[in-house]
């Protein structure tokens, strides 16, 4: 058992798991081929089949469960001749972790992207969506394929997972999206309804470097930096590469990131030349009615997972309530690359995720008898304590703790949490367009930077904002989902960007980052969920129909809800709850030009924690 494994969290750790599913099967080269689709486009493909090891070790079985990985980011390089290095960096984990037992791995690259032809239309576009029932249908077509399929894979593979489940391939069984979105406009680019300017930039920067094969601009990115990259890894019918060039080629025509998602302010906003096109058109959620209820699910993610692939997790877990599911929130950032505690013993995480993921598709695809089925279905982190907890509901936490904005700075305990707040005096917070929140924050790692320390410089960048601070706890606190930051405000301005942090001042001054919440006030209207997306916090449509500019002057209430994290607060510690108007780091201004004045009704503003003694 590691210290990221609690003894009593699972009846069987994943590390203990794992520890009883050796590797049996070799791993031979791929094969690799072109797959026809139906508008003629030929999709590159890679097939690992597990072989004996030896003379005398065990065979795999003739029929073989598929694992299914669609990604948009090579399923292999071609590498220069007597290189060395991982040729598929972003699918090799996969076939190291199942093809040895005994699963087939299919690894294709999407429409527009690697050795795939033709061009993309769209951030996850719906066409790819109809790709992947076409390669479903040829697994199973294959000698060696048994008829079940699952997928898998991280961030917008994970989405692919979800969207492989909604056309309702039968053969689908199982599927564990990674770190990965169940709303691309909240989740991904506009949480909170304020769009991540640096994202949309940097990440188009990604994807012209590997969908044009520029090698000058892919150095920049660490996860593809090595110099014996020599492009995309031709199929085996090309072998001079020449279909390839001819691929790149077509990839000119692809999509621009930074123009794409511009269109899309509002969620029901459609391309102004397809009306039926919105940002629904490429979630998960707008089609999750297609997802056949004995599909397994394992959804997963952590608490620095970008801004907002957690609440993908969790909305996907509460909305698919009547399929086999689970949930793991770990110490994470987006991918699991690196352990974010402050508290960590390594950098690299210690927690065997793929084998916790071959657990499920051992218990889901292969029919083995792991115990899984017995386990609490939710399994969550809390950082500080270091220690693993079970649950079996969103949210888990049962009671809740209320602290009010006060004069001076303070944020007091409501003991009468359910009273009406008393009227109190009033605070102003002149906006500073200019404040950021950093470089090493949780919106780098979706970017495709490779950062290592998260918020190192918290303390000095929220010295800068208007903070209001608890007296020292007497016992440690733990808090667990998402904390709710009320507030009752009036601005100088029509808009405004509101973000609410929370911090924990420890007792010898230590200020470290918990979690954070923002919402652009012309989104405050709040309406009740869909049944298509399930959410355990303030649900907003975000639709232009419900936008609503503010009154200057006027008194408005707004909820904002903090991105889920489990944290331990310590004896001793102090809470901080502190606001700006502006992320310059990673947001746009709003409103252009106009910092705004915001006036905060202290009696009626306060912050709603759900904890339990730790």
């Amino acid at each position: 058992m590691t210290e990221h494994e609690g003894e009593d969290a699972w009846l069987v750790t994943p590390g203990a798991y794992l520890a009883s599913r050796p590797a049996e099967f070799a791993i031979p080269a791929p094969r690799s081929r072109y797959l026809v689709m139906r508008d003629g486009c030929r999709l590159a493909v890679d097939v690992y089949l597990p072989a004996q090891r030896d003379e005398g070790g065990p065979k795999p079985a003739e029929r073989l469960p598929a694992i299914l990985i669609l990604t948009p980011y090579y399923r292999r390089f071609r590498m220069r001749d007597g290189a060395e290095g991982e040729p598929s960096p972003n699918a090799g984990k996969y076939r190291d972790a199942f093809v040895p037992r005994g699963y087939a791995l299919v690894v294709v690259d999407t429409r527009g992207t690697g050795a795939s032809f033709g061009t993309r239309d769209s951030f996850r576009s719906p066409r790819e969506r109809e790709d992947s029932r076409e390669v479903a249908d040829w697994i199973v077509s294959q000698p060696w394929s048994d008829g079940r399929i699952g997928a898998t894979g991280v961030s917008y593979l994970g989405a692919g997972a979800d969207f492989l489940a909604a056309t309702g391939h039968p053969a689908v069984k199982a599927i564990a999206p990674l770190f990965s979105v169940w709303d691309t406009y909240a989740d991904n680019y506009y949480p909170g309804g304020i769009l991540l300017t640096g994202l949309t930039r940097v990440y188009d920067e990604l994807m012209v470097a590997l969908d044009h094969d520029r090698r000058d601009l892919l150095k920049s990115f660490s996860y593809f930096a090595n110099p014996d990259f020599e492009g995309p890894q031709p199929v085996d019918d090309d072998p001079e590469g020449v279909l390839v060039r001819e691929a790149v080629a077509e990839h000119r025509g692809n999509f621009r990131q930074t123009d794409f998602m511009a269109e899309f302010r509002f969620r029901d906003d459609a391309l102004p030349y397809d009306p039926d096109f919105t940002s629904a058109s490429f979630s998960p959620y707008s089609v999750a009615a297609g997802i056949r209820p004995e599909v397994a699910v394992y959804s997963v993610s952590g608490w620095r997972d970008g801004a907002g692939y957690a609440n993908g997790a969790i909305a996907r877990h509460l909305t698919l309530a009547n399929n086999p599911r689970h949930l793991l929130l770990g110490p994470w950032d987006h991918g699991a690359r690196i352990d974010v505690s402050p508290w960590r013993q390594a950098v690299e995480p210690r927690f065997p995720l793929l084998g916790e993921i071959l657990r499920f598709f051992d218990q889901y695809l292969l029919g083995r008898p792991t115990g899984l089925d017995r386990e609490a279905p939710i399994h969550l982190f809390a950082l500080h304590a270091e220690r693993w907890r079970a649950a079996q509901t969103w949210p888990p936490a049962e009671g809740g703790r209320r602290l009010s904005l006060a004069a001076g700075g303070q944020l007091r305990d409501d003991e009468a949490r359910s009273a009406p707040a008393p009227d109190g005096p009033s605070e102003q917070i002149q906006v500073d367009f200019s404040w950021g929140s950093g470089t090493g924050t949780r919106y780098e790692r979706i970017a495709g930077i490779d950062s290592r320390d998260y918020y190192p410089d918290w303390a000095d960048r929220a010295a800068r904002l208007a903070s209001w601070t608890s007296e020292p706890l007497p016992e440690s606190l733990e808090l667990t989902g998402h904390a709710l930051v009320d507030l009752t405000l009036a601005a100088s301005e029509p808009d405004a960007a509101l973000f609410c942090y929370l911090s924990e001042v420890e007792a010898d001054g230590q200020v470290r980052y918990v979690t954070e919440g923002l919402l652009r006030a012309l989104h405050r209207a709040e309406a009740p969920c869909p049944d298509s997306y399930r959410t355990a916090w303030p649900f907003r449509t975000f639709a232009r129909r419900d936008a609503q500019p503010l009154v200057p002057g006027r008194r408005e209430r707004i909820r904002i809800p903090c991105l889920p994290v489990a944290w331990r607060f310590a004896a001793g510690s102090r809470i901080r709850l502190s606001i700006s108007g502006a992320d310059a780091d990673h947001c746009g201004q709003v409103p252009h030009g106009r910092p705004p004045r915001l006036t905060l009704d202290l009696g009626r503003c306060h912050v709603d924690l759900p904890v339990r003694p730790a």
